[in-house]
């Protein structure tokens, strides 16, 4: 008995016709034998889940650089996007497991420090020319950083979605990769202003009151209220949407974010830090190749790929590690350890 065939005929028989059907995937760069018991997207989930990269985000900053115990890390937000990905998925009877499988995966690529760590590689690249972006280094990862260079051969449908997650970048092809997208903005909002309360850069009482008789006036409440927006005003569509005062109201939240946490608030205080210790990392590295890790050299790659790989996997403790190794004399170490 295959199972995979029973998992296979109950998407069928049960999802929604918008919802991205696992036999029908437009497959993997690489072709391979099919799993008796798995899915292509329940393997997906398992290889990422699996991958060093996602091992490595528990060590990476949220938005928090150091924080404490209770709050975010990238980890825990990626698992929390997962959470809220699968609910709204399941309400609208599309694919949970590619949803799950994309919501894991969609920030692999990101850098040390969070997006303090991805605005200073970026700035370094537009000197080249270039540009950085964790979205496209996530979809690098799983398709040619994994495994000592192999991958992880994820199906089309996955890859798609880690790229579409964020930014510029086009929506997803599929419903699972948009839900993906919208369920981060609602988990980094969230648990922001969770972590934000708790550090005391902002007040709950602070909050807009407006915005807060429209979604809600607990962490729970605004994020049950989100979903459900997602839900009801997207059943039966083949698009993802979100009622209109309540995606207002979420905007206009995420403008106060932007004021009083992201953007000048005490919570970026370590920001020039991070700035320094990674310039200083990324012009060593680019004027001395063989100093890189044997696996980012002579494997064909442009120097500044190379340096832009090793760099932007590393977790926010190994990049202060190498720092010091690099540019403190030895025999201060143990003293300010």
């Amino acid at each position: 008995m295959i199972i995979r065939n029973k998992w296979e005929d109950f998407e069928e028989q049960y999802l929604s016709k918008f919802a991205s059907l696992s036999k029908k995937s437009k497959g993997r760069l690489i072709s391979e034998p099919l799993c008796s018991v798995r899915t292509e997207y329940q393997r997906d989930k398992d290889r990422i889940i699996h991958s060093k990269s996602f091992r490595r985000l528990m060590h990476k900053t949220q938005v928090f650089i150091s924080p404490g115990d209770h709050y975010r890390t990238r980890l825990t937000h990626t698992l929390e996007v997962s959470a809220i990905a699968r609910t709204i998925a399941r309400g609208l009877r599309v694919n949970e497991d590619l949803t799950e499988a994309i919501a894991l995966g969609h920030d692999l690529g990101h850098t040390p420090f969070g997006h303090s760590g991805e605005k200073v590689i970026d700035d370094m690249l537009k000197k080249q020319g270039r540009h950085f972006a964790h979205n496209e280094q996530s979809l690098r990862v799983v398709e040619k950083l994994e495994k000592n260079g192999k991958g992880l051969n994820l199906t089309f449908e996955v890859r798609d979605g880690i790229l579409g997650h964020s930014g510029k970048s086009r929506m997803p092809i599929t419903l699972e990769g948009q839900i993906v997208r919208i369920s981060d903005r609602v988990a980094y909002l969230n648990h922001d202003i969770d972590d934000a309360v708790r550090g005391g850069i902002i007040k709950e009482i602070d909050l807009p009151k407006e915005e807060l008789l429209i979604l809600g006036n607990s962490h729970s409440d605004r994020i049950n209220n989100m979903v459900e927006s997602i839900i009801y005003t997207s059943e039966g569509q083949n698009e993802i949407l979100m009622d209109k005062n309540v995606l207002e109201a979420m905007n206009s939240l995420r403008d106060y974010m932007f004021d009083h946490v992201y953007i000048n608030s005490k919570a970026k205080e370590e920001e020039s830090k991070v700035e320094r210790l990674l310039t200083e990392l990324f012009d060593y590295y680019l004027e001395f190749e063989n100093a890189l890790p044997s696996e980012y050299h002579d494997n064909g790659n442009e120097q500044i790929v190379n340096v832009v790989d090793y760099i932007s996997g590393m977790t926010d403790g190994y990049a202060i590690k190498i720092f010091k190794e690099l540019f403190l004399p030895k025999g201060y170490k143990d003293k300010i350890e």
